[in-house]
């Protein structure tokens, strides 16, 4: 068995897990099922996601989306492992999330996941940043929160975009991985298409295709998520976390932090203290 799961909190029609996956390039992905409604954001490597819904690639930064019922494959054929934590939802639940949702009706999700979007980046610092430090109570929270914000994502989202490619999807996988090697140094787009062996321009698109955004928004939201992580979960100083992120002057680092989490780095660290 090449996935391990550990169940971080659960409550009524409510469960989070961080799941592990130790999958390399030429292991046969296995056909598994949805017992319920899964929201899972990744948070290490990439890898292939098939279900009914459709087929994407999903990297750092983006969600899982399954229903009920529903049998999915994961596949690794460009990268090994990968790593998310995992919610799942009864539908009961989500029912009642819905409720209090204006303008949002339908129970299911209609695409395989949702790209890594800035609505959604503080609760995913925030989630990591709990699984990294134990805080298993704030996944109550958390949980209820992040179905919140995924049902008005999802209720909004396209179903219209054509599956990438799969050479497409493993040249997209391979600067994902640069990335998350060298988020802290500078990195061009020449550098990043040159490592899939094609033009900055084809680079370019098939990235956004893949992704749902460009590599330059991929590698800001990879720096501001670590750094995001890092205040919740540390107690070093503003200026070092922006600096070991990549930043090259803490007031760009401010300025983008506020941008992306809607608040700034010491409020965003103070919250934690007074949760």
């Amino acid at each position: 068995m090449t996935t391990t799961q550990r169940t971080f909190a659960s409550g009524h029609g409510w469960q989070v897990s961080d799941v592990v996956c130790a999958a390399v390039a030429g292991d046969r992905p296995f056909e598994e099922e949805h017992r319920s409604f899964c929201v899972a954001a990744v948070t290490r490597g990439t890898f292939r996601y098939r279900t009914r819904q459709g087929t994407a690639m999903l990297a750092p930064g983006a969600i899982l989306l399954g229903n009920p019922g529903a049998c999915y494959e994961c596949g690794h054929e460009h990268g090994a492992g990968d790593r998310c934590i995992s919610f799942h939802f009864s539908p009961a639940y989500l029912e009642r999330v819905l409720a209090d949702l204006p303008g949002v009706t339908r129970l299911g999700f209609a695409d395989p996941r949702l790209p890594p979007l800035p609505a959604l980046a503080p609760l995913l610092a925030e989630a990591e940043a709990a699984r990294e430090t134990g805080d298993g109570e704030a996944f109550e929270e958390l949980g209820l929160r992040i179905a919140g914000a995924v049902a008005l994502a999802a209720a909004g989202s396209s179903t219209t975009a054509r599956t990438p490619s799969r050479r497409d999807q493993k040249r997209v996988a391979e600067a994902v991985r640069l990335i998350e090697i060298n988020a802290d140094r500078p990195l061009s787009l020449t550098e990043l298409a040159d490592g899939t062996a094609t033009s900055p321009f084809h680079f370019l698109r098939i990235f956004r295709h893949v992704a749902g955004m460009t590599p330059y928004q991929f590698l800001l939201r990879t720096r501001l998520h670590r750094a995001a992580v890092r205040l919740r979960a540390s107690n070093a100083a503003i200026s070092t976390i922006a600096f070991d992120a990549g930043f090259s002057d803490l007031s760009t680092f401010n300025r983008r932090f506020r941008r992306e989490m809607g608040e700034n780095p010491g409020a965003y660290r103070s919250r934690r203290a007074g949760q």
